[in-house]
């Protein structure tokens, strides 16, 4: 599955901001969904995740009530809506595919779009 991720932009701090991910290729509504996030020189960090038919839901504390995963089907998309954005949210947003349920770990994802930089300005 090939995955694209878009939305991404300058933002005030305590704005607002919708990351989509559009996924083309393989048969989306199998795959697990998460979004990640990666600072320059650190290691990605795990943001939201979301299973393959949006029945569940799991999230990075750093994010937890501020950020809310989502997916359509039938769209091929996922989605993260983003809100009370923080200048610490500053960063590449990745979108990634897993064959595995629930899992919040870089390794476990088998697929990975291209990152989309979110700039939060204070």
């Amino acid at each position: 599955v090939q995955l694209q991720a878009f939305g991404g932009g300058l933002v005030q701090a305590e704005g607002s901001l919708r990351l989509s991910c559009a996924a083309s290729g393989r048969t989306f509504a199998v795959y697990d969904m998460g979004w990640f996030r990666q600072t320059p020189g650190k290691e990605r960090e795990f943001v939201a995740a979301i299973s393959w038919s949006g029945g569940f839901t799991r999230y990075a504390d750093s994010v937890k009530g501020r950020f809310t995963i989502s997916r359509d089907n039938p769209k091929n998309t996922v989605y993260l809506e983003m809100r009370s954005l923080k200048s610490e949210d500053t960063v590449v947003y990745y979108c990634a595919a897993s064959t595995r349920f629930g899992v919040s770990r870089e390794y476990e994802y088998d697929y990975w779009g291209q990152g989309t930089l979110v700039t939060v300005s204070s």
